[in-house]
C-alpha cells in the first residue's frame, strides 16, 4: 500500500507561483503513474496533470497547460507540481494520486490518494 502526503499549498495572489510536493512511501513509486487532481468547493474533482512512470510523458488539463509543470524524482519517491501565473480559478484542494495502470485522466482509475493541500489564489 502506498501512502501519499502533499505539501506546499497556501494563500497567494494572482500571478504568483507555488510548488506542490507529494511524498510517497510504502510502495514501489517508480511503478506508478502519478497524477494531480483538484477539487473546488461544490465541484467535482478534476484532472490537473499526470506523469508516466519514467517521467518521459506528461499530460495536462487545458486549463493549466503552459502554466503548470509536473515532474517526478523517483530516487526521492516524490512528484511535484510547479504552478505559475496562478489565477483565482485555480483555488482548490489539490490531491496527489498514483495509478498502477495508465488511467491518466480518469480519477476512478487511481489506486491511492493523499489527503490534499489547499491552494487559495486571491485576486
Amino acid at each position: 500500500q502506498v501512502q501519499l502526503v502533499e505539501s506546499g499549498g497556501g494563500l497567494v495572489q494572482a500571478g504568483d507561483s507555488l510548488r506542490l510536493t507529494c511524498a510517497a512511501s510504502g510502495g514501489t513509486f517508480s511503478s506508478y503513474v502519478a497524477g494531480w487532481f483538484r477539487q473546488a468547493p461544490g465541484k467535482e474533482r478534476e484532472f490537473v496533470a499526470a506523469i508516466s512512470r519514467s517521467g518521459g510523458n506528461t499530460y495536462y488539463a487545458d486549463s493549466v497547460k503552459g502554466r503548470f509543470t509536473i515532474s517526478r524524482d523517483s530516487a526521492k519517491n516524490t512528484v511535484y507540481l510547479q504552478m505559475s501565473s496562478l489565477k483565482p480559478e485555480d483555488t482548490a484542494v489539490y490531491f496527489c494520486a498514483v495509478d498502477r495502470r495508465y488511467s491518466v485522466y480518469d480519477k476512478n482509475g487511481y489506486d491511492y490518494w493523499g489527503q490534499g493541500t489547499q491552494v487559495t489564489v486571491s485576486s
